[in-house]
């Protein structure tokens, strides 16, 4: 692990003269009235929805990229369920267009792994290799598993990640929140682990005979932490991640409420405690927020017809620091490995004159109306954490400043 500390940096105990330097170096000014101040590398999130093109009245990609920035954000990756899908360079162009007009911090497109995400055609990878960071059809798990292996090799001879969301849609049912107790206590249909990490082992035994560079979104269930972790054991070329709602809060914590409502759910106590455990032992590599914002009325219609999706660029790190970095659950350099480094040493993203300036003994109330985000729904909405960010510097241009 590349070690936090050689970026500039302070912990909590360091004095204000030493966080004022700090910040100077990092190009700020401010006086922080005696706070512990800290500087970060810049965060990478490899996996965010901006919505733009064809669906802004949810977000867009200059509103994006100022949540991502707030948050301590220098590089995301935005997933490209969108309209068009770009499934072809013609397709890819609006996206493209929308980040060379209005995006603050560099934003990587995935190209769809099929047309329409549809799973039934292979997209133009090759026409869209030169522009993409990687290939998803995030949102839609892929059923076919030749089309599957059929990608798999052409991502291995582009020298592309191919990044899953992993669902067997045939093990759904209509569910909409983890099959566990609180499903069965509320009379809500529950979706089983079986659907995600079902497929995650058909995917595996792929990648380890194509060779592909496979990485897992979004994992939410013990079996699929299992199966990743002997997959790298095997050699197989795997990467995972997992979000910040996924490590703090299980069906436990949910309310009849949209903003408790993703995909992959909320699920039991035992899968957060395994995920824990992953990340500690670095079976899962980093973590990605998975930034899905809609609109409010979309997401006001409780757990069984709300919208699927969270917000999350500017609570991730308060929320992981605040849950797991001081209880001590977590220490603080593998989160900013977890959050920084990791996931531009597997997507390949520089890091060049990108940090983020904390006050990490800031105390404050998640409120969401006060997000730069269109998306309000955050489960974490009411919750007191610490850590707030004073200043995101990204390529040594400042882009964000409390």
């Amino acid at each position: 692990m590349r070690d936090v500390f050689e970026q500039v940096h302070t912990d909590a105990s360091s004095s204000l003269g030493d966080g004022r330097d700090l910040l100077q170096k990092a190009g700020g000014d401010g006086v922080f009235d005696g706070s512990a101040i800290s500087v970060f590398p810049g965060f990478c999130d490899v996996h965010v929805h901006f919505r733009e093109p064809g669906f802004f009245y949810k977000e867009d990609m200059g509103t994006g990229t100022l949540a991502a920035a707030r948050g301590g954000y220098t590089a995301v990756c935005a997933m490209p369920n969108l309209d068009p899908v770009p499934d072809s360079p013609g397709h890819l162009e609006p996206e493209l267009e929308a980040i060379r007009r209005r995006a603050l911090i560099p934003v990587h497109p995935y190209g769809a792994i099929t047309v329409g995400e549809r799973g039934e055609e292979l997209a133009d990878l090759e026409g869209m290799a030169p522009q993409v960071i990687a290939f998803s059809d995030d949102g839609r798990g892929v059923q076919s598993e030749s089309m599957m292996r059929s990608a798999m090799e052409r991502c291995k001879a582009l020298g592309k990640i191919l990044a899953a969301h992993c669902e067997v849609n045939e093990l759904l049912h209509g569910g909409y929140i983890h099959d566990g107790a609180y499903a069965a206590a509320h009379g809500h249909r529950g979706i089983p682990s079986e659907s995600e990490y079902l497929q995650i082992q058909r995917d595996l035994r792929l990648a380890q005979e194509t060779g592909c560079a496979y990485h897992v979104c979004h994992v939410s269930a013990r079996e699929s932490v299992e199966l990743i972790r002997r997959a790298k054991a095997q050699g197989v070329n795997v990467t995972c991640e997992t979000a910040p709602h996924y490590l703090v809060l299980d069906e436990g914590d949910l309310r009849e409420e949209g903003r408790f409502k993703m995909n992959p759910p909320l699920r039991s106590r035992l899968d957060r405690e395994a995920l824990l455990e992953g990340i500690l032992d670095g079976t899962i590599d980093m973590i990605a927020t998975d930034h899905a914002p809609h609109s409010e009325e979309e997401k006001s219609r409780g757990l069984e017809k709300s919208a699927f999706g969270v917000v999350g660029l500017e609570t991730a790190f308060p929320i992981l620091y605040t849950k797991l970095v001081r209880p001590g659950v977590l220490p603080l350099d593998r989160l900013i490995d977890l959050m920084a480094y990791a996931p531009r040493r597997r997507f390949g993203i520089p890091i060049e004159g990108d940090q983020c300036v904390w006050d990490l003994e800031a105390e404050w109330t998640i409120d969401p109306e006060k997000f730069a985000s269109k998306g309000r729904a955050t489960p974490f909405e009411g919750e007191r954490v610490y850590g707030r960010c004073l200043k995101t510097v990204c390529g040594g241009k400042t882009v964000y400043t409390a």
